[in-house]
């Protein structure tokens, strides 16, 4: 029987010790016979507002001590079925963001090439879209569930064509995306006018305004997304900011009146049977959450992702 790695149990190991991986996962120095690499990406460059994100990685590792690898509600045990490990941070440019997209866009290409299905932990979210250009080599265009309060199709920043806020809209250009089955969920806040989300929809995008998902169960609307999904590759990117502030204020561009964390909880086990061929979680800032909350969140989700994760076939 193969030996998957384990995280280490808190009654073996202090959890203010060992090391300082997701969860105290072993750190991998190579991709060979991993199914899942966790990885972070510590940039904060191509944001617009509140900088931070690239402390995202190392406090998401750290309040992920305190998870264990048994999911109690759905019985979910990934680590028992998925070899998965931690293999570090991208090395990425601090002082260039088109040479950090291209770092991260090479990085795949390599993780990809090795049927491994990588977890990125962010890091603005502008780390997307090289990651969905090496997912749609390897794949082909694919479905995405965008989980976040912003749609992230302006067209440009500053006169710059590849920001957190302009992901979608290129990913739309380049042809990534079966844009009939682009889901973009927990949108808010305000605008610079009508055609901010009308132009999406005309693209095939679908809108799940946070304003008529309060108070209401998300697991249905999950589940008929899952539906609609069918078996097509499908890729999750999560902006914690999809969350209300009162959950996650630890982030560069908060917007009142958001999800909450029993909705992102409920949303992510709906969608268990996806054919998920990637997923990151961005725009976690710590310095403006120093109760470290937003980090644990985050550090939940990505474990709630990892146990929607199918395991893998006898014949792979």
């Amino acid at each position: 029987m193969t030996e998957f790695n384990q995280p280490i149990s808190g009654n073996d190991l202090a959890r203010f010790s060992g090391p300082g991986t997701f969860m105290r996962l072993p750190q991998a120095t190579s991709l060979d016979g991993l199914d899942v690499a966790i990885l972070g990406v510590p940039m904060d460059i191509g944001t617009s507002w509140r900088s931070g994100t690239r402390f995202g990685p190392k406090q998401i590792r750290s309040e992920s001590a305190m998870i264990r690898p048994y999911n109690m509600t759905t019985g979910a045990s990934p680590f028992d079925q998925l070899n998965i490990a931690d293999i570090g941070d991208l090395a990425i440019n601090t002082f260039n963001l088109p040479e950090s997209l291209r770092i991260i866009e090479d990085s795949y290409d390599a993780i990809l090439s090795q049927d491994v299905l990588p977890v990125a932990m962010g890091g603005d979210h502008s780390i997307t879209l090289p990651i969905l250009r090496a997912i749609a080599r390897k794949h082909g265009p694919v479905a995405l569930i965008h989980i976040d309060a912003h749609a992230d199709v302006n067209d440009e920043m500053f006169g710059e064509k590849e920001t957190h806020g302009t992901v979608f809209r290129r990913a739309h250009e380049e042809g990534l995306l079966v844009d009939d089955k682009v889901y973009q969920i927990g949108l808010r806040g305000t605008g610079y006018g009508p055609d901010d989300l009308k132009e999406p929809q005309g693209w095939g995008f679908q809108h799940f305004l946070a304003s008529e998902l309060w108070n209401r169960s998300l697991h249905n609307m999950g589940a008929e997304i899952r539906r609609d999904i069918g078996n097509r590759p499908v890729y999750i990117s999560y902006d914690i900011d999809s969350l209300d502030p009162a959950f996650a204020p630890g982030t560069g561009t908060p917007e009142i009146g958001g999800l909450t964390t029993m909705q992102a909880l409920e949303l992510i086990r709906a969608f268990k049977g996806v054919n998920l061929v990637g997923f990151d979680l961005v725009e976690v800032s710590p310095p403006y959450d120093t109760t470290g909350n937003t980090a644990l969140v985050a550090a939940n989700l990505i474990y709630e992702m990892l146990c929607i994760l199918p395991a893998p076939s006898a014949a792979s």
